[in-house]
């Protein structure tokens, strides 16, 4: 295959791309030797709450040998599960980073509490994959939980192995501190942060783990916290996860007396009306940017602690979302937003102007979603076909290195793919937004982005307008030639993934959609619909196969398609 100009444009892009990465990940190493290098943990002082919903019907699994995370599964049939190679390496981070303990708490018996001293004092022997172990989110995850855990862990334990546990603290804080010196990405530095803090509020003698952790907590918050409350990786899952982890956090200031540092308090207090915006009726988060199933359980934790009669926020400029609401619990939530830094982009979608809809709990038009585990799947997961969206000549609106070069193995993208994940190095840059309502009461939303002008030449724009009872959601994709790009028709597809919950049936010129609710009418004008198969990846028992409504058409200046949402009576 050819090195056309192109390609060596993408790489050269590429490569200023990881200068960049490579300049800004890293908390410089000084030719001191840590302060922390040698500090070890005395004692444990507290021990933070865990917001994360336990189950105790989980901990007869695991009693039994089954151990489910990340949608996979292994039976040990008695070992120790640190004797088996992970079944993916989504499974491995969860089983290494302990979570799961939670529910051996859950059980409240003397059962629980030895077998997970059992599961602890085997990884602290050694066994297990060390190299996925020592992943810094993998360590910062394993170092919160033992903490938050430490009540299950240490009661009836004895003195050797109350030391063997603080010495695995210590362990702990000593690695995250020598991969913050070396250098992680943005989102890793978060997380340690976190748990440094973590682990100086609730140890004795660690003082300047909490200074440092406390440092360090301040600085990337303000960094990553965007001011409309949204993570500059767009992925409300992280920024779901961060909140869980954060909320107990300041509690734990508090706990020791110690004032929690503004940048906490004030990302709390952003974070929370952005998880309102991205909220279905169902108690579920929109599918973008990395987004999978939601526990809905944890999101209405995380919402209590914003006030039962909060709104939500309904545009968040920085971040790239907008939520529509109309009567009768009908809702629309769009993706507008460029693409995410590219150091902030491994798990980010290519679904600029996508949507979702809903309609009460019943959850109509989707996004495909993340699944959980499997590299392929969350590959497809993130190109634009997979989202509600146009789709312009069977291609995604973002490069993702890795993803975009089928056929063709360049070394820089290898390294960069090993050390940043398959990154998106190009995509939707300037995205422009118009919103508010018109003289019928209607809201209105309108976008158009840039992410198909280098390949293709074309801007999408789309608008759409929610009558004010909710009954009607109308919609318009068209098309503009940009003079800088290049020129002629190519074939588009307009998607509409629909939940797996819908059933979709062709009437006519048009599409009745049947639900939990009421039923809904799709209809677009001068092209007719086809419904097409499609899967759904964010499901709680996994993938489920779906369908999905699409209008094929040629896309050119100044083409333009409108279509419609229509609540029938029932």
């Amino acid at each position: 295959m050819g090195w056309g100009p192109d390609r060596w444009r993408f790489y050269r892009l590429v490569g200023r791309e990881a200068g960049r990465m490579v300049r800004g990940a890293a908390v410089r190493a000084t030719s001191r030797p840590s302060a922390l290098a040698r500090l070890r943990p005395t004692g444990l002082v507290i021990a933070p709450q865990d917001l994360r919903t336990s189950d105790p019907t989980i901990a007869a699994d695991i009693y039994a040998g089954l151990f489910v995370f990340a949608g996979r599964a292994l039976a040990t049939g008695g070992r120790s599960p640190f004797d088996f190679a992970p079944p993916s390496a989504q499974w491995g981070e969860e089983l290494y980073g302990f979570g799961w303990l939670r529910h051996l708490r859950a059980a409240e018996s003397a059962l629980a509490r030895a077998n997970a001293r059992t599961f602890v004092q085997d990884f602290m022997a050694g066994r297990g994959d060390p190299a996925l172990a020592q992943r810094p989110a993998v360590v910062a995850r394993r170092l919160i939980s033992l903490l938050c855990q430490s009540p299950l862990v240490l009661e009836g334990a004895d003195h050797a192995f109350y030391q063997a546990f603080l010495r695995q603290v210590g362990r702990c804080t000593r690695a995250l501190d020598r991969a913050l010196r070396r250098g992680v990405l943005p989102r890793d530095r978060l997380v340690a942060a976190v748990a440094l803090a973590y682990a100086g509020l609730c140890c004795e003698g660690f003082e300047p783990v909490l200074r440092r952790g406390t440092r360090l907590l301040h600085r990337e918050l303000t960094r990553q916290i965007l001011p409309d409350g949204g993570h500059r990786s767009r992925d409300p899952g992280f920024g779901k996860d961060l909140l869980l982890d954060l909320l107990p956090l300041r509690q734990s200031f508090l706990s020791r007396d110690i004032a929690p540092p503004e940048a906490l308090l004030n990302a709390i207090d952003r974070m929370l009306p952005l998880l309102r915006l991205l909220r279905h009726g169902d108690a579920s988060l929109g599918h973008h940017n990395g987004m999978g199933a939601t526990a809905a359980d944890q999101l209405a934790t995380l919402l209590v602690y914003d006030g039962a009669l909060a709104r939500p926020l309904m545009h968040a400029p920085q971040t790239g979302y907008a939520r529509l609401e109309g009567g009768g619990g009908t809702l629309v939530v769009a993706d507008i937003g460029a693409a995410p830094p590219p150091a902030y982009s491994a798990n980010a979608g290519a679904g600029c102007l996508s949507f979702e809809l809903s309609c009460g709990p019943q959850r109509l038009v989707v996004n495909c979603g993340m699944p959980a585990t499997g590299e392929e799947m969350r590959a497809l997961a993130r190109t634009t076909a997979a989202h509600s969206t146009a789709c312009l000549a069977d291609t995604s609106s973002c490069r993702f290195v890795g993803l975009s070069q089928p056929g063709l193995i360049h070394p820089l993208a290898t390294w960069l793919t090993r050390r940043m994940g398959p990154i998106v190095v190009r995509g939707p840059a300037e995205v422009t937004v118009e919103r508010g309502s018109d003289p019928a009461g209607a809201s209105v939303l309108a976008a158009r982005h840039d992410g198909y002008v280098p390949v293709l030449g074309l801007r999408h724009e789309r608008r759409w307008r929610l009558h004010s009872d909710g009954a009607l959601l109308e919609g318009h994709d068209g098309f503009v030639q940009d003079p800088a790009g290049p020129r002629g028709p190519v074939e588009a597809a307009i998607r509409f993934h629909l939940h797996p919950t819908v059933r979709a049936s062709r009437i006519g010129r048009g599409v009745r959609l049947a639900g939990a609710g009421a039923p809904w009418l799709f209809e677009a004008d001068e092209i007719d619909p086809v419904i097409e198969e499609s899967v759904f990846f964010a499901a709680l028992n996994g993938a489920r196969r779906t369908e999905q409504i699409v209008l094929h058409l040629t896309a050119g200046d100044g083409i333009r398609v409108a279509w419609r949402f229509r609540r029938l009576a029932e």
